[in-house]
């Protein structure tokens, strides 16, 4: 990782291992934190999307904040799209078109 100042984990999609320079971390005095909110009640989920909706959503509604999107295939080379997710080394999402 170059930039962990920077650095925000979302989610677990590349599974329950993580690569990084332990020494950074230590270096910049940064803090590693995890949570999930399967444990959490109904209620407590439903905030949170009120709170999407409120805060986050008319930046993405007015372009402000815009999904990185690395390539698009169409949906009859939804094959290659696959194997480009496996091969990696992609940024930002995958789209295929319909």
């Amino acid at each position: 990782m170059t930039s962990l100042n920077k650095s925000l984990f979302i989610a677990a999609l590349g599974g329950q291992s993580a690569n990084f320079d332990i020494h950074e971390v230590m270096k910049r005095r940064l803090k590693i934190t995890g949570s999930t909110l399967r444990s959490r009640s109904s209620a407590y989920k439903a905030a949170i999307v009120k709170e999407l909706l409120v805060r986050i959503w008319p930046h993405i509604a007015s372009g402000k904040i815009r999904p990185v999107v690395d390539r698009r295939f169409a949906l009859h080379e939804a094959a290659a799209a696959h194997a480009v997710l496996e091969a990696g080394g992609h940024v930002g999402k995958i789209l295929l078109v319909v």
